[in-house]
């Protein structure tokens, strides 16, 4: 059995692209990097996304892990230069209403379940724990996929994952849901 934290990246910066965080960001993931780090960690695997790879870094200064990035733990949409944050939110919003409905940036939320899915079984094998630097909507989408979509909270689909919080699996057995206790 192999215990996940998957930690919801740090507050980003409000603009399309590829976003950095914010000075509150940093903060909130060196915070997070402190509490994983008393929690015996064997591996840190981020999204390829710069907020999460971001967040990860502070993790890799407080344990000295090296980072993995896996693409499947990627976003299911990106809000990207040329479209206006109007567009992107209503895609997104569709995007939770229909599962198979896929973004104008990124695949569906039930492929990005899938692939979240994928990455926990292939990292099941492994020595845990294992800290995992990811996003909000997918986090919700792996959620959505093992526990059916009436047994995620309605704020999760409505306001998302709060930034920085840590959702515990054990395989794919969920543990904990989108905690921020460790930010107090």
């Amino acid at each position: 059995m192999t215990l996940f934290y998957v930690v919801q990246h740090a507050e980003k910066e409000q603009q399309p692209g590829d976003q950095q965080l914010t000075e509150l960001g940093r903060l909130q993931a060196n915070r997070t990097a402190q509490w994983l780090s008393h929690l015996g960690l064997r591996a840190l695997v981020s999204s390829p996304l710069r907020r999460a790879r971001e967040t990860a870094k502070a993790i890799v200064a407080e344990t000295g892990l090296e980072l993995q990035v896996d693409a499947r733990l990627q976003e299911r949409a990106n809000w990207e230069e040329g479209q206006s944050l109007e567009e992107f939110m209503a895609d997104w919003a569709k995007s939770v209403r229909d599962r198979d409905y896929v973004p104008r940036t990124g695949i569906s939320s039930r492929e990005a379940g899938a692939q979240f899915r994928a990455f926990l079984l292939d990292y099941a094998s492994k020595p845990g724990p294992i800290a995992v630097t990811t996003h909000g909507g997918v986090t919700v989408d792996l959620l959505r996929t093992l526990l059916g979509d009436e047994a995620v909270a309605s704020e999760l689909l409505d306001e998302g994952v709060p930034s920085c919080a840590v959702t515990t699996f054990e395989d794919l057995t969920v543990i904990d849901i989108a905690s921020t206790k460790h930010l107090e």
